[in-house]
């Protein structure tokens, strides 16, 4: 079997992604047991897709499910699968993290459950030797920045994810690309429900990908302060507009454009299972994390890193 790869992060010598590390990487040996996958929000809609992703996914095996919902119940019922996991969920992190350090495997936490909790979360699996994968929506980058010095003084890796979508990462990258070539651009997304945290954080980092790159867009009206005209975020003119139309899909569109030509960039999201390959990819990387913590499940490292 092939030496797996033990990652490294370091800070990106390029000038088009601001404060966004990259990975290098040294050879060690892979563990030869399956990877043993706790699910922190095992009864919510996305903890549910997750177990029967982990479930099917070869080198890996589910090994505790943890929420306040449904305590007692066998997860795999929880999730409709054919027959049942055996393994009912558990309102009490620190048991279920407990029992399954005793096995001496390599185990990763998934952490779906609320940015109040993700600090404690990662510091009590970290605790017990476990890494940990963390999606959780708005997210305060104060607590990300805690993170890092937390698992940095721990040496413990950890993969905080503001997107679980590749085709959103993929995205990102081609707007990265067209923003050298056009001097407007504009964002619009779609939600089926409303949300706090508007504009969302894949319209941020966009934004923010496309940002301080030498571009000034939308000269005609950067100083409008029409609020039909959207958000500005940055300082170099992006406008974002969100819509929030039930039946809508969560839908991400880039608008580029210069005299006689648009460009567009679309990303829907129709259902919860396309999240589940950018998670099983992340499991599998943070595994060989080992000496620094994955700050962000980034576009500059996507396409490095998940390979």
């Amino acid at each position: 079997m092939a030496p797996a790869l033990s990652c490294k992060l370091r800070h990106t010598p390029y000038r088009c992604i601001k404060r966004v590390p990259y990975i290098s990487c040294s050879m060690q040996q892979p563990s030869q047991t399956n990877i043993k996958v706790i699910i922190n929000g095992g009864a919510k809609e996305i903890g549910r897709a997750a177990v029967v992703a982990v479930t099917k996914a070869r080198g890996m095996e589910v090994a505790g499910a943890i929420d306040s919902y449904l305590v007692g119940e066998d997860i795999g019922k929880v999730c409709d699968m054919e027959e049942a996991l055996e393994i009912p969920i558990m309102n009490d992190l620190t048991m279920v993290l407990g029992s399954i350090s005793q096995s001496k495997a390599s185990a990763v936490v998934v952490d779906f459950t609320d940015p109040s909790t993700v600090y404690d979360n990662v510091k009590q699996a970290t605790a017990f030797g476990m890494k940990s994968v963390v999606y959780v929506p708005r997210l305060k980058m104060e607590t990300v920045s805690a993170l890092s010095a937390f698992c940095e003084k721990a040496s413990m890796g950890c993969i905080v994810a503001p997107t679980l979508s590749i085709g959103s990462i993929l995205l990102q990258q081609a707007a990265i690309s067209a923003s050298f070539h056009y001097n407007n651009v504009e964002i619009v997304e779609s939600r089926p429900a409303p949300a706090l945290d508007f504009p969302s954080q894949d319209a941020i980092q966009i934004a923010n990908n496309i940002t301080n790159l030498g571009q000034m867009y939308n000269r005609e009206d950067i100083s409008t302060d029409i609020p039909a005209r959207g958000q500005v975020i940055g300082e170099d003119g992006v406008r974002v507009h969100s819509m929030v139309l039930p039946g809508l899909p969560s839908s991400t569109t880039v608008y580029f454009s210069r005299p006689g030509e648009v460009y567009t960039l679309k990303h829907d999201i129709t259902d919860v299972q396309s999240l589940m390959p950018g998670l099983l990819l992340a499991i599998r990387k943070v595994v060989r994390l080992k000496v620094m913590e994955l700050l962000k499940f980034h576009v500059s490292i996507c396409l490095k890193s998940l390979s």
